[in-house]
């Protein structure tokens, strides 16, 4: 065990029912809301339960899937640290099948298949491979209820995936590495063809990048990091001695540092605006991508311990963050601290 993995145990262990707590008030929160889809001509505008029977939460739809994962991790590997019957009761409440039903219909009924593309698509299918691999009847029963919706976002994968010529690199929720990224695990459960595709895509997008200008980072409203979403995906398609190669190619400089902009957590000047709160989750998905390529590569590669101290001092800025401040931050940012934490 690693410095960094007890580290990460004691900050879980004190802050699993914060976390728990943000999420269940989150989930339940309609407003303020934000929907992001394409009003049409004659057609009522209702409100964010009407649409989202189930996703109504948490300021937008997905951040309202994470909030959910958020609980869904919590109660399936740390029930003991967080209120577990009320998790349960608030999962069941919502996860139904009715409710599911509806929110697939929504997305049916989406003429432009675009809306949530593809960051809330990954979130979905991430929240039900976490119920689909948790041997608890409760979690099999919300699964199964999961099941139509999570159709529904493979079959919009399968068919936009092919058509997609160029990655978009971006750090917010179009960001293409991130998003087949978290779809992986529900591929690799579910669906080969989905998992196929996802392969073929990111070499298709990634696999001869090298010299990434990571020097560029940050934007002013990025919330992931486009170079470390693109090494982290490319970690889990290539084994160890094939990733540390691709990896020396792709950002040369790590065991030295370089570039210092990876390195050093991005500054949060106001909180209280909603793009520049992006940040705090950059510097906690940095460092979970810093930990997640030091997991990656081989033992006594020298660019580990240089990870592990960007994993730490990146979790430093933002975790303390995460609770107590304004809903431009509390309504998303606990997903990235269990991702990192959990």
């Amino acid at each position: 065990m690693t410095e960094w993995d007890g580290e990460r145990i004691r900050l879980l262990t004190a802050g699993a029912d914060e976390l728990a707590g943000i999420a269940l008030a989150n989930v339940v929160r309609e407003y303020p809301h934000y929907e992001g889809h394409w009003h049409v001509e004659g057609v009522p505008i209702t409100t964010p339960r009407e649409l989202h029977p189930c996703f109504y939460g948490s300021f937008d739809w997905h951040s309202c899937v994470e909030m959910f994962w958020v609980l869904a991790r919590l109660l399936r590997h740390h029930s003991d640290l967080v209120p577990a019957a009320e998790i349960r009761r608030i999962l069941d409440e919502h996860l139904t099948t009715e409710a599911l039903t509806a929110e697939a219909a929504y997305f049916a009924r989406d003429e432009h298949r675009t809306t949530q593309r593809p960051y809330g698509w990954s979130a979905l299918l991430e929240l039900t491979v976490e119920l689909a691999t948790w041997d608890d009847p409760d979690a099999s029963r919300w699964s199964a209820a999961l099941r139509e919706l999570s159709e529904v976002f493979v079959a919009r994968y399968l068919d936009w995936l092919p058509r997609a010529t160029y990655p978009i690199r971006g750090g917010m929720h179009d960001n293409g590495a991130f998003g087949l990224s978290r779809a992986l695990a529900y591929a690799d459960h579910a669906d080969p063809r989905l998992r196929q595709i996802i392969a073929e895509t990111a070499w298709r997008w990634f696999g001869a990048d090298h010299d990434y200008p990571g020097s560029w980072e940050p934007s002013g409203a990025d919330f992931l990091s486009p170079a470390l979403a693109e090494a982290e995906l490319m970690s889990h398609l290539l084994p160890g001695g094939d990733f540390a190669v691709w990896l020396d190619g792709f950002l040369p400089g790590i065991a030295d540092r370089t570039p210092a902009a990876l390195f050093t957590p991005a500054t949060v000047t106001d909180t209280s605006d909603g793009l520049i709160a992006h940040l705090h989750g950059l510097n906690l998905h940095r460092a979970w991508c810093w930990r997640r390529l030091a997991e990656a590569l081989p033992a006594g590669d020298d660019r580990i311990p240089v990870m592990l101290d960007a994993t730490r001092a990146h979790a430093q800025a933002s975790l303390p963050q995460v609770t107590g401040g304004p809903y431009a931050v509390e309504h998303w940012l606990a997903y990235y601290a269990l991702l990192l934490l959990g």
